[in-house]
């Protein structure tokens, strides 16, 4: 079953046209190897007394310089371009720049400061967000922030990179289904992808890391002059905020992480360990389908429906299934799948899918099942998404170098879960990835401020341990829960219990008194 990380994005926007009509990336990847033998809680540029990133003064910022922002059809909408150093440890080499975005704050008088924000994935784009998002918010937390959306690194608008390949993965995450004695082919289909990534974009690989992020945001604070920043990222944007924490963290002002990845379990562990969840998730939108076969005509059981499903996605593996001028590639249809079992308000919309294509009709799909490029974005390569989620995923590490712990795992997950296992345990790109220049970071219990974080119980893309693990890790947070089946579900999924404590910790900075079940 292929599917994607960043697949959260297209069931939020399944999500949405459900609620506007009646209904993401996040994801894998580390390699043993990539560490230089040090000790992470040892990294100097984790230690906020010698971090040099945190002296604005080393990377001096020409004025801002705020105009039209390209691809955005938002006049009230302003983007302008920070330069920040390739390699933080040398920050007078060479430079890339980040694109931002800026939505003023709507009552200048009580106005409080910026609310940073970007894409999840890794890959997804955040110069568009505040957008998107002011209409969400409540009119008190507009009123007392700036949005300022940006693209992380080597996404979209700030110096983007591609691994030279014609098309974007399915959901723009690589990733390929073990099936007998593919094993071999996938190893080498994976390496070839990595060294096309060194000959394409080798320059920029090592750097291409959440810390690395991490301290470019650092660096937009300084450069709009603001003495911290307040924050709010979903999934893997959750991710990066918590590890911006740990840097820089007498620079946090009110951090909002919404069921964020765990940094200490980023990425081959993050991956292995929903794999339950993904098998969950898929047998709920089976039952919801079953009992509306009426509907759909895809099975009277849950068992049925996933039967059918997967069956179509295994003759796909054979041959694109043709609807309507369309070849429906298996790794397609595995990612129409995961925006189904992502979130409960696209169940109907992806079965009705599913029925459509299984009976030979055009299917209403209101998302691209491929990231299309950025309208109106000149520059930015064709494989874009995916080599940036990849390039994170493997950056970030580790990730097992040895062919044999890939062949161990997939063993043992595709016996327990048979629709996911051969997908989530095979072995991927990273593990033959450069050597990154750069520590993983591990979060503080006792350093940054304490941040509210989101989640919702039977999340599938970023399980709810991921979630309780980085409310624990900085001290003095709070977790606010709802049970439903969604993933980052503020502000969106509409959840006023949710909302409201997340929008009186921006306004106020008080965090509730303990956890919050809603």
């Amino acid at each position: 079953m292929t599917y994607w990380a960043g697949a959260a994005r297209i069931a939020a926007v399944a999500a949405s046209i459900v609620l506007l009509s009646p209904a993401l990336p996040a994801p894998a990847a580390g390699v043993a190897g990539l560490s230089s033998g040090r000790n992470p809680q040892q990294n100097p540029l984790q230690d906020p007394q010698q971090d040099p990133q945190r002296d604005p003064r080393r990377h001096p910022t020409r004025d801002l310089r705020w105009g039209d922002c390209a691809g955005v059809d938002d006049p009230a909408l302003r983007c302008a371009e920070v330069t920040v150093p390739l390699d933080h440890r040398r920050p007078r080499g060479r430079t890339i720049t980040i694109a931002i975005s800026r939505l003023p704050a709507t009552d200048p008088a009580r106005r409080r400061g910026v609310l940073l924000t970007t894409g999840g994935g890794p890959g997804g784009p955040g110069v568009p967000l505040p957008s998107s998002l002011a209409p969400l918010l409540s009119p008190e937390v507009r009123a007392r922030y700036d949005l300022i959306g940006f693209d992380i690194r080597f996404v979209e608008r700030s110096t983007p990179i591609g691994c030279g390949q014609e098309v974007e993965e399915p959901g723009g995450y690589w990733v390929r289904t073990a099936t007998p004695g593919s094993f071999p082919a996938d190893a080498a289909e994976a390496r070839a992808y990595a060294r096309d990534c060194v000959r394409a974009a080798g320059w920029a690989l090592p750097y291409a890391t959440t810390a690395n992020a991490a301290r470019d945001m650092d660096v937009i604070r300084a450069a709009l002059g603001e003495e911290k920043i307040s924050y709010l990222g979903g999934s893997y944007a959750g991710m990066l905020g918590a590890v911006y924490a740990a840097l820089f963290p007498g620079r946090v002002d009110r951090f909002v992480l919404d069921s964020p990845v765990n940094p200490d379990n980023a990425w081959r562990p993050y991956e292995l360990d929903r794999t339950p969840a993904f098998e969950a998730g898929t047998g709920a939108f089976a039952a919801w389908t079953a009992e509306r076969n009426a509907v759909y005509g895809l099975g009277g059981t849950a068992r049925e429906v996933t039967d059918a499903v997967a069956g179509l996605i295994r003759r796909a593996a054979t041959a694109p299934v043709v609807v309507a001028g369309h070849a429906w590639t298996s790794g397609e249809l595995g990612t129409l799948l995961v925006a189904g079992i992502y979130d409960e308000r696209s169940f109907g919309l992806v079965a009705a899918a599913f029925a459509d294509i299984a009976a030979g009709r055009e299917p209403y799909v209101p998302f691209p099942v491929r990231p299309l490029p950025p309208a109106g974005v000149p520059g930015v390569p064709a494989d874009n998404h995916t080599a940036t989620n990849m390039a994170y995923r493997c950056g970030d590490g580790p990730w097992p170098r040895d062919p044999r712990d890939y062949q161990r795992d997939l063993a043992s997950y595709s016996a327990r879960y048979p629709l996911f296992g051969p997908a989530n345990a095979n072995i991927t790109p990273c593990a033959f990835w450069p050597r990154i220049k750069d520590e993983p970071v591990r979060l503080p219990a006792d350093r940054a401020p304490g941040v509210l974080v989101t989640a919702a119980l039977r999340d599938v893309a970023a399980p709810v341990a991921n979630s309780r693990a980085v409310a624990a890790a900085i001290r003095g947070s709070r977790l606010v829960t709802i049970d439903a089946h969604t993933h980052a579900p503020y502000p969106a999924f509409g959840n006023a219990c949710l909302n409201g404590q997340v929008d009186a910790f921006l306004t106020t900075g008080t965090l509730p008194p303990a956890d919050v079940a809603c």
